[in-house]
């Protein structure tokens, strides 16, 4: 989900207008509009909990919030922001993601959910061949490449021997090198009928031709196993860039890794040392995950080599950083119950989604009553020219006297003249194709399909009030967001001056605290920080003690070289801020010892440091004023008698 969604349903979820009803209703009117007590009791009650301040949990408190509320959807009208490009298209977007959970036949959903778990218990390790073949290819090269899997597929069959058949056909990029081996994949991973073409052949067999949007397979399936379940690790993490706090991120990592097999605890050094500072505080530890969960290969392939919970995997890098993992658990496979939604999302929305539309346009279909009318196919080849292959075409209107119908749904005909516009507004999204006739059918059954859909959802607002609800809510909201947007947050951003000025303004409310330059020494060995303690007050510099202290390959001792506020977590509690060397302080298992080079006492912080929070707090100021305004241009009366009635349904 985008920001912009996000934001509108965070801040505007439980509002939805309200029905016709009686004036003694109406709780307030906005220019004469009135607005009514069932729409504030609606609003009031689902978002409740996400008020903060006390005195706006009340009917009188949250009143105000619900008329700048309402103020905002009238100003947005106001300035036709309903009527703008982006907002009709980020609201149809929603529209169809919502309509789709009305328009979902369950059993068919349900047959797929199934199917799909079955096949997710098991890993099939297959073989394979492909000769390329686009869907829109011409005729003659369609042929040629079905003609090429056929010779190979029976060479197969008859027991040639399948890798030298790889190389002799295969047309993969990368077959060469892998000799056609797909290694181990399992539901959701492939094109779903090349998913159905494995799943349906047996260890050893070779598969019938498959036919996917990348060209024709074959199949050898090698090898059946079961699903590797999820695990659990910790891990300490170096990043791979370069910082102020040291020079080598692999050096580093080594000498965590070092202190560990030396008999540190993992979770004391994850906590003092590890750059993942979200998992660093928990000694580590990762959210579970199972094969493929982390988009990161060389991460999970490490992980998933530790045999023995406990065990700890020397140095390893990632596309991200190094790292050091420990196994904690490995778990069993989830319950059917405990995936199905999960599952039901991912059939909703993948490869399956063919098989689901089908099945929706035939409720669709059943629902409204359909007829089939006349073929698009000789009219429009002859009224569609060559140029549309290249996106070029040029659209010329369909006279009226030429216009027929194509098919009928309900009470709509969908004509000649409607495919025509819709070639027209795609055109330029459609892929490349390489014969006109594909392209057209290709295309019609997309009209068809979207005709179906958009007939069902039209009705949809008018048949089902949950669904009138949750859409008049969204788009109440969408438009709040980019009222807001338009007039508040974008000003703030744009409007450089005005920045600048408000920083001059305001700017003793930006202040750095009082900072250190130090040099921080940690081991898990209080004599050993001694030892440094010692040498720090001899006036050796930081190198010098690293070579005493870390010699014959052991990490006794672990530096930090960095300016911090005298509050942060990184210096020790109860540091005195002194220029020289501190006192040992224990934490954690170890105990450290500071240099403090320096210290900086508060100063005010350059705009450039804080010009994210100076943002924030200039679009307060913005929006303040701008509601102000708001309350100026528009006429608010409240209806004392309404309002005193709410006050004692809702405040008890």
């Amino acid at each position: 989900m985008n920001t912009r969604n996000l934001v509108v349903l965070l801040i505007f979820i439980g509002y939805f207008s309200g029905n016709a009803q009686n004036k003694k209703d109406v709780l307030l009117t906005i220019n004469s509009n009135p607005i009514y007590s069932s729409d504030f009791t609606k609003v009031f009650n689902k978002n409740l909990d996400l008020v903060v301040e006390e005195s706006q949990k009340n009917v009188a408190g949250y009143l105000d919030l619900f008329i700048d509320y309402k103020l905002k959807i009238t100003e947005a009208y106001a300035q036709e922001l309903d009527k703008d490009k982006q907002y009709i298209n980020e609201f149809k977007k929603y529209q169809d993601q919502l309509a789709k959970k009305y328009i979902y036949d369950k059993r068919i959903i349900s047959k797929l959910v199934v199917e799909a778990y079955d096949r997710s218990l098991e890993e099939i390790n297959a073989d394979h061949i492909l000769v390329l073949s686009n869907l829109n290819d011409s005729p003659s090269d369609t042929l040629k490449a079905y003609s090429k899997i056929k010779e190979a597929h029976i060479k197969a069959i008859n027991g040639e021997n399948f890798t030298s058949l790889v190389k002799e056909y295969s047309e993969e990029p990368g077959a060469k090198k892998s000799k056609g081996n797909l290694g181990y994949f399992t539901a959701f991973q492939m094109v779903y009928p090349f998913e159905n073409t494995a799943y349906s052949t047996k260890v050893g067999e070779i598969s019938k031709i498959t036919r996917t949007t990348f060209g024709y397979h074959i199949l050898k399936i090698n090898e059946r196993r079961e699903k590797k379940p999820k695990i659990n690790v910790s891990h300490i993490m170096i990043f791979s860039n370069k910082n102020k706090k040291f020079e080598n991120p692999e050096e580093r990592i080594n000498e965590l890794y070092a202190m560990i097999m030396q008999g540190e605890p993992f979770e004391n050094v994850a906590k003092q040392f590890s750059e993942d500072k979200n998992t660093g505080i928990k000694g580590g530890q990762l959210k579970t995950f199972g094969p493929g969960d982390l988009k990161a290969p060389k991460f999970e392939d490490a992980a998933y080599s530790i045999q023995n919970n406990g065990e700890i995997l020397a140095p390893i890098q990632s596309a991200f950083g190094w790292h050091i993992i420990r196994l904690n658990e490995k778990f069993s496979i989830p319950s059917f119950e405990e995936q199905k939604d999960d599952i039901e999302k991912k059939v909703k929305g993948g490869a399956r989604a063919l098989v689901v539309t089908q099945a929706i346009n035939n409720k669709i279909k059943k629902k409204y009553g359909y007829k089939e009318g006349v073929s698009c196919v000789p009219y429009f080849n002859n009224y569609v020219s060559d140029s549309i292959l290249n996106r070029k075409w040029t659209f010329t209107p369909i006279s009226l006297s030429e216009n027929q119908i194509l098919f009928t749904i309900g009470d709509h005909d969908a004509t000649y003249i409607d495919f025509s516009l819709y070639l027209r507004d795609n055109q330029k999204t459609i892929k490349k194709y390489m014969n006109k006739e594909s392209l057209l059918l290709d295309l019609y059954v997309r009209f068809k399909n979207e005709t179906l859909e958009n007939y069902f959802k039209e009705r949809l607002e008018i048949e089902n009030q949950e669904y009138a609800t949750i859409i008049d809510d969204y788009r109440n909201g969408l438009l709040v967001y980019d009222v807001m947007n338009k007039n508040i947050w974008q000003v703030a951003k744009t409007d450089s001056t005005g920045l600048e000025l408000f920083y001059e303004k305001t700017k003793n409310n930006y202040k750095w605290k009082k900072r250190l330059d130090v040099d921080i020494y940690s081991s898990s060995d209080e004599s050993i920080t001694k030892q440094v303690q010692i040498l720090l007050n001899e006036g050796e510099e930081l190198t010098n003690i690293k070579k005493q202290i870390n010699s014959d390959g052991k990490i006794n001792v672990i530096t930090v070289s960095d300016i911090f506020e005298i509050d942060q977590s990184e210096l020790p509690k109860g540091l005195v801020a002194e220029r020289g060397v501190s006192g040992i302080k224990a934490n954690d298992g170890f105990y450290t010892v500071v240099k403090i080079k320096e210290v900086i006492e508060p100063n005010l912080k350059e705009f450039k440091e804080v010009r994210g929070t100076v943002i924030s707090n200039f679009q307060t100021e913005i929006e303040k004023k701008w509601m102000e305004s708001l309350h100026q241009k528009y006429d608010v009366e409240i209806n004392n008698k309404a309002l005193k009635k709410l006050k004692k349904k809702l405040d008890n």
